[in-house]
């Protein structure tokens, strides 16, 4: 006797299905993600292998998503070529049917109660009783997404056993096969699960509620379907490669679905040959799942490479300029050349600021009145990581540009002053890697409930203002003489407003203002924050000042080290003194 069909019984069912999916996938990858990652970056060195790979590790992962986010890693770091690339996606395809088989062998055949509560009972106990960052934590994971893989299903065939009551199926018969295709690309585009998709599929054959060719073009309609995830991920400025190989996707399966879905009558008879799909519906459209993706494999290999070139062609590496004055000058004019190495690396220091300032959300306007070379050249939409990045690329040619001047012949003068300024550079990518550091340690700052915390964010925020309008009001000085005395301000403004922090913190712990990590994270942060802000200074130094100043300046840090570790003796020498003194 059919139950009533019950919606919420049917969503909660798919629900826990894909839940269930999300933690086998995830559980799969932190056991042995990084055999899989071996896997495909060792074992794709030809097509085949790049085939056969794709299908191994889609079929234990059961994402071909996850895949196709390790492919394009491989490709975009030159280890795996487009070809290959292109190869393995096709393979994540076959891999992808593995779930349709589990289901046909398992999911109606067994009692719920027998087979799916036994696993989530054991995952849970294993659950309660494991470290987070254990193997037993993961693998009791992997069972529970087991367990509720098959929790779900049973939901939706059991919802679905009243849906025939309510719906008339057989009024869109006449409409052909074509609708059942389109619902199965919008199910799996709106789920992003072609899993999911086929498991609701195989539970309304199940019931009886559509007939095997109507689930064999819902079968092909997923398989389109899947390309959605893969396009929305290759959405994007400079992701070139994410391009190809999502439009390679869209190809193959388009391509795919439309040789299997005019050849639906020879696949029936060809599946109906081997197995009987009258009484075994669902055993049949699991194998014609696999079929029909071994034919796209089969016609396409041939075509890897003219589809890899053709696709190369038509998305062109478009190089996005990130110098300012290095693409322009030549490094065979020595003179033009170390100048224009100087400029770049001060334009390389104002995006290094650009970056601490977003990294601890101060406006940007504070400090540069004008738009910086990235936001012209590669433009405003893209965030820190993109930044970040693109500053390292900048700074690779800057050092690549240092190196063919080394080449030419150089007075010994220059060659002191190009060592100064590539220097100075390195300084700017450490302070820039400081700031990066801690970033999301100052975002715990910013959001905590701890008032003394909220007070540091915005104390970090003000000393980070104040260092670069002090460097503006620097820069703007036409008297070196005048530069040097300010750099020293400067920098002896940022001893000082370290010291004073340490004076707070420790004013803070005694009041038990904060305890245990709040102190260690403080004093990280601002240990990290003052070494990076010193690290711009002294590339400052190195860029502005001349070869006498730096001398001086440097000389000035020492003696203010002596003069501060005389005093720390005399304070322990006479404590009495030092006390009334202070």
């Amino acid at each position: 006797m059919n139950e009533a069909f019950d919606i919420w019984q049917l969503l909660a069912g798919l629900g826990i299905f894909l839940f269930g999916m999300h933690l086998l996938e995830d559980s799969v990858k932190a056991l042995s993600g990084k055999a899989f990652r071996r896997m495909i970056s060792h074992y794709t060195k030809g097509r085949l292998r790049a085939i056969g790979s794709g299908v191994m590790v889609t079929g234990v992962l059961q994402s071909s998503s996850a895949v196709s986010l390790m492919v394009l890693a491989f490709v975009g770091a030159g280890i795996l070529s487009m070809e290959n690339a292109i190869a393995v996606m096709m393979g994540a395809n076959i891999g992808t049917t593995f779930t349709a088989w589990v289901v046909a062998f398992l999911g109606f055949k067994l009692s719920i109660d027998s087979f799916a509560f036994p696993f989530i009972a054991i995952a849970g106990i294993g659950l309660i009783f494991s470290e987070v960052t254990s193997r037993l934590f993961n693998f009791s994971r992997f069972l529970i997404g087991f367990g509720f893989l098959f929790l779900g299903l049973n939901y939706m065939k059991v919802s679905v056993g009243g849906l025939g009551q309510i719906f008339d199926l057989s009024q869109f018969h006449d409409y052909g096969l074509w609708l059942y295709l389109l619902v199965g690309v919008a199910l799996t585009a709106l789920m992003q699960s072609s899993s999911a998709t086929i498991a609701i599929v195989l539970t309304a054959m199940n019931s009886q509620l559509i007939s095997f060719n109507m689930g064999v073009a819902m079968v092909i309609g997923a398989n389109v379907g899947t390309t959605v995830t893969v396009l929305l991920g290759s959405l994007g400025r400079g992701v070139r490669t994410k391009k190809i190989v999502g439009v390679s996707h869209l190809v193959f399966n388009l391509v795919t679905g439309f040789v299997a879905y005019l050849s639906i009558n020879v696949s029936v008879w060809l599946v109906g040959s081997l197995i009987d799909i009258s009484s075994n519906s669902v055993m049949g459209l699991a194998l014609f799942h696999t079929l029909f993706n071994i034919l796209g494999v089969i016609l396409f290999y041939p075509f890897i490479g003219p589809l890899a070139r053709m696709l190369v062609r038509n998305y062109p590496q478009r190089k996005t300029m990130l110098t300012v004055y290095l693409d322009r000058t030549p490094v065979e004019v020595t003179d033009a050349a170390t100048a224009a190495l100087g400029n770049e690396i001060r334009h390389l220091l104002e995006e290094c600021q650009l970056y601490n300032l977003r990294v601890l959300e101060v406006e940007e306007k504070l400090v540069f009145d004008h738009e910086l070379p990235f936001e012209k050249n590669v433009g405003k939409k893209y965030g820190l990581a993109d930044l970040y990045g693109n500053i390292k690329l900048l700074h690779a040619e800057i050092f690549a540009y240092y190196a063919k001047l080394q080449a030419q012949k150089i007075e010994e003068t220059e060659a002191h002053k190009l060592e100064r300024v590539i220097f100075a550079s390195r300084n700017i990518m450490n302070s820039i890697k400081n700031f990066k550091g801690i970033r999301a340690d100052l975002d715990e700052f910013d959001a905590s409930e701890n008032n003394y915390l909220n007070m540091q964010y915005k104390m970090f925020r003000k000393r980070l203002l104040e260092l670069y309008q002090g460097m503006n009001y620097l820069r703007a000085l036409e008297s070196s003489e005048e530069q040097y005395r300010e750099l020293l301000k400067i920098f002896l403004h940022i001893e000082e407003a370290d010291k004073c922090f340490i004076r707070e913190t420790m004013g803070a712990v005694a009041e038990n203002e904060i305890q245990g990590m709040e102190i260690a994270s403080l004093l990280l942060v601002n240990r990290l924050f003052s070494q990076g802000c010193r690290l711009q200074v002294f590339a400052i130094k190195d860029l502005l000042l001349s070869p006498e100043q730096i001398s001086d300046f440097d000389r000035a840090l020492d003696m203010k080290e002596l003069i501060e570790e005389e005093k720390a003796r005399e304070s322990k020498d006479n404590p009495n003194e030092a006390q009334a003194a202070g």
